[in-house]
Order: C-alpha cells, then structure tokens, then sequence
C-alpha cells in the first residue's frame, strides 16, 4: 500500500487489458496502488496469452508486425492512463510507462524520435518513457526530459548508471521550462538470484547483495537531489521460496522512493502491512556484506555488468518474439 506521509509509491509491474477492466481499478480505488509499469516481456505474455486481444488484431491487417504491436500497446498504456489520470490530476502519481523499441539501445536519435513518436501517439500527460541507460539512453533521456516528457530510466545495476541518469535529469531540468518527474529504475533481485547460489555455498547471508545494492543506489541518487526524480525499485518479485513473497518490497521501504512489483508480491505486501521504512543502510553496512561477497568469490563488477547485458538481451528477445508472432 501506499504510505503518503512517507513518499513511497507502489505500482503494479503488470499491464493486461481484462486486468485494466477489472483488478487494477480496484487495486487503484482502495489505496493500494497509483501506477503502473510495463516492459516488452510483460507485454509479449499479455499479448500472445490473452485472448482479450484477438478482436483487435482482426481489425489490423496490413499492418507491419511493429505497427500491430504498438496499435495494442497504445491502447493498453492509454486506458491505464485514463484510470490514473485523477491521481495524476492531484499529484498522486498515476503514471503508467511505456518502454521504447529495445533494439534502439545504442542510437541516441532513434530513441528519441520514437520516445517523442510514442508520448504523441499516445497523448497523454501521465504517460512515462522508458529509456535504458546504456550510453546512447543517457543523451536520450535528457533530451526527452527536456522536452517535457516523463522518463523512466530503465534496466540499471549500477551506481555509475544510476548517477549518469541523474546527471541528465538534472541537466534536462534547467533546459525545460515545466520539469517533469523523472524514475531511475534499480533492478533488484536478478543480482540476488545470480550470486546466491554460490554465496550459499560458502555460507554468506543470501537475499541481501541485490538490495545492499539498491540501498547503496538510492544513497547515492537521494544525496544528489535532483528536483521531482526518485529512485523505483524494480525486479521485486520473488522466485522460490526462500523469501516470503512480499521480501523485495518490505526491504526497500524508503522515502521518496517507488517500488513495482507483481500482482501477487503486492497482495503479499499488503497482508503482511510492514510499514517500517528500511531505508537508507549506513555505508559501512554495504561494505562489510561486499566484502563478505567477494570473498566468497563473487566479482560484483563482473555480475552486474553481465546483468545489464542479460537484461536488454531478455527484452530484445521478448519484443523479437511478439514481432515474429504478429508477422
């Protein structure tokens, strides 16, 4: 649930055009939830599952496959923005994102044409573009945030990612006559599940590498205060059943500060009622459990640079998958 007093969000990581009829509005209405996130996994299973959206793709013949894919997006991030826009209106968030072509994670100009293509399209205020933050991202988001449309900086590991998005925020910012809010997206427990095993193995604490990380990211974003940015926690859900469900947001509960997760780890969330803000984690804190993990034989360099290259691949991947099935 959100905490207002405490400026933390939670939005639902699930976009599904029967789930906007119907749960999301309730999920909206009782408090729960004020946004929304998609990526191009999250929409390949929508789309190539659901059969909510068969009448549609009827009526789009003779589209290309990218045109087809976006005709059902635009429609989806459309109506989740229709739903939010009265919290948008006050100033609750009620943001729904949308992620650009992935295969324009290096070419700084086509991601903005078509982050600027898709903020039109699509035509309304309370809609989020989703940027990686590869180097050509970073121009890309700058240059979008200083036109006036909302960015989330998307697929990040590290804190020199983290700092190169706040950097261009804040240089959007004194470009823009209307700032806009801005989210540097920290992915979480990918790095968990890919150092546990052999952590495991040598009797190092487990479940905690992924959100020391996200700690010591959002200490370093939060310290550099750029105006209407925050830091969301993404890749919050939980594999296994190690971690109670709800593990990933329970222990990223911070000020200023997003979190979206999965239908089932929300509702896990809410049962449990933590309200307890965890963060931030003193810096000593970090260190210590980092050196305990590279003893251990980890190279965390090395994690999370394979991580942000498995990430784009996984989303490449995901939205060649929807093309191909809708050629």
């Amino acid at each position: 649930m959100i905490i207002p007093e405490s400026r933390f969000s939670l939005w639902a990581d699930f976009i599904e055009r029967s789930f906007l009829d119907g749960e999301f509005k309730e999920l909206i209405a009782k408090g729960i939830i004020n946004g929304a996130t998609s990526n191009p996994a999250i929409f390949k299973n929508a789309i190539l599952t659901s059969p909510a959206y068969k009448e549609q793709l009827s009526t789009l013949g003779g589209l290309s496959p990218k045109e087809k894919y976006e005709a059902l997006a635009v429609f989806d991030i459309q109506k989740a923005a229709d739903i939010l826009r009265p919290l948008y209106d006050v100033g609750d968030d009620g943001y729904v994102s949308i992620e650009v072509d992935p295969f324009l994670c290096d070419d700084t100009q086509a991601t903005i044409a078509e982050g600027v293509r898709l903020h039109q399209t699509i035509g309304r205020p309370n809609v989020m573009i989703k940027v990686p933050a590869t180097e050509a991202g970073y121009a890309a988001m700058e240059a979008l945030a200083a036109q006036g449309i909302a960015v989330n900086a998307t697929l990040i590991f590290s804190v020199y990612q983290a700092l190169r998005c706040a950097k261009a925020f804040e240089k959007a910012a004194v470009q823009s006559t209307k700032p806009v809010d801005t989210v540097i997206s920290v992915f979480v427990s990918r790095i968990d599940r890919a150092i546990d095993e052999t952590l495991r193995a040598k009797n190092v604490k487990t479940g905690k590498m992924g959100i020391l990380n996200a700690a010591e990211i959002y200490n370093e974003v939060q310290a550099c205060k750029v105006a209407k940015c925050r830091v969301l926690f993404a890749s919050t859900g939980v594999k296994g059943d190690e971690f109670r469900p709800s593990y990933y947001i329970d222990e990223l509960l911070a000020f200023n500060s997003v979190n979206t997760a999965p239908i089932d780890t929300i509702k896990a969330y809410v049962a449990r009622a933590d309200q307890h803000l965890k963060l931030p984690v003193p810096a000593q804190v970090i260190d210590s459990h980092r050196i305990h993990v590279a003893q251990a034989g980890v190279n965390m360099s090395k994690v999370i640079e394979d991580q942000i290259a498995e990430g784009l691949e996984a989303f490449k991947i995901a939205f060649g998958d929807i093309l191909s099935t809708l050629e």
